[in-house]
């Protein structure tokens, strides 16, 4: 019997098109809000296909960024940010209503992610945009962050997260993506690195150093190019190490 419980959720509803076959091997996934990626009908379609496959529904707001699709950090005030946020956040709970879906958690998507890791002031601003929603969804937040000890502080609930399919520093940043090694392809590898982060609280850094981690979920990006077959593998491989998927 299984002596770990992980959650793996994705990135989706980003243009990619691979939600159908992704979603039987997942347990939660981020829907892109309209930020970085998505609209209405992609957020309806998700919605309905996470109810389907009985995965756990999560709000993936963003920097309104679509030209960088998120992925570089915004000059804008505080007050704009948050406003983008409400509406992205407003409109995913309208469809989730219509499709009798349930909010379980939010996720940062990007940039939004990295800095207000590192931000405190950023993930203050954030906080506050989400704050309606403390009651009734936790947040996926990176251990050791300004973001995670800032929500901690304010009393929402948080599930640590990390990452399967990317490289990490001995800072717990993740490797920047213009660097070659920032994405881990290979589905065995993917395995390995993900495994001490589960069994031992720790992550393999690329100095080589072993870090202390913990995460109670793992993503695996939708956009990368090998997602589905990591996810498939893992699906075989994770049981024979006494890991199963949180239901």
């Amino acid at each position: 019997m299984a002596n770990w419980t992980i959650d793996i959720n994705c990135d989706v509803g980003e243009g990619v098109g691979n939600e159908t076959e992704i979603f039987p091997y997942i347990s939660s996934c981020n829907i892109a809000c309209g930020g970085h990626a998505g609209n209405i009908e992609t957020m309806t379609q998700i919605v309905k296909l996470a109810n389907q496959h009985k995965v756990k529904i999560g709000a993936h707001p963003s920097y309104p960024d679509r030209k960088n699709f998120g992925r570089q950090v915004m000059d804008i005030s505080k007050q704009e940010l948050q406003r983008s946020i409400t509406e992205q956040l407003k409109n995913f709970d309208a469809i989730l209503v219509n499709e009798q879906g349930e909010l379980h958690h939010i996720k940062a998507h990007g940039a939004l992610y990295n800095q207000s890791a590192k931000d405190k002031s950023l993930a203050k601003t954030y906080l506050e945009a989400v704050q309606e929603y403390k009651t009734r969804a936790l947040l996926y937040v990176p251990y050791g962050s300004e973001i995670a000890r800032e929500a901690l502080d304010q009393g929402f609930e948080i599930w640590y997260e990390a990452f399967g399919d990317r490289n990490y520093n001995r800072d717990l940043s993740l490797v920047n993506r213009k660097q070659g090694n920032a994405l881990i392809q290979d589905p065995e590898q993917v395995l390995q690195h993900m495994l001490p982060i589960i069994k031992e609280g720790k992550v393999r850094a690329v100095s080589g150093e072993l870090v202390k981690i913990e995460a109670k979920t793992l993503c695996i990006h939708g956009d990368t190019p090998s997602a589905l077959e990591i996810l498939m593998y893992l699906s075989q491989e994770l049981s024979k190490h006494q890991v199963q998927l949180l239901q």
